[in-house]
């Protein structure tokens, strides 16, 4: 089976409410199986529009479970806390097998 990926770049508004969701959302994530690939960090243009400020990448053990995490209840209120402080492209991507 092959692995899900969701991959967001945020551009944080308000650093305040954006770190109390940061203290927040890892433990969703774990409890669906899920991890951090990437959490911040260096990163550079090399084509297309200029990236948002921020880049986190996570891995699942399948699209499906990808999916129900960023759609669950345990993430809900994480998910409108980021809103609130941040706008975000999210992408959900299949890996191969």
């Amino acid at each position: 089976m092959a692995y899900g990926y969701i991959v967001v770049q945020v551009d944080v508004k308000d650093a305040e409410k954006f770190e109390d969701y940061r203290k927040l959302v890892p433990a969703t994530i774990a409890k669906h199986g899920g991890e951090y690939l990437v959490r911040g960090g260096k990163f550079e243009k090399l084509e297309g529009q200029e990236p948002l400020g921020r880049m986190v990448m996570l891995r699942f053990p399948s699209y499906a479970q990808a999916k129900a995490w960023y759609e669950s209840d345990d993430y809900a209120g994480p998910k409108a806390m980021r809103h609130a402080a941040s706008s975000a492209n999210a992408i959900l991507v299949e890996g191969v097998e």
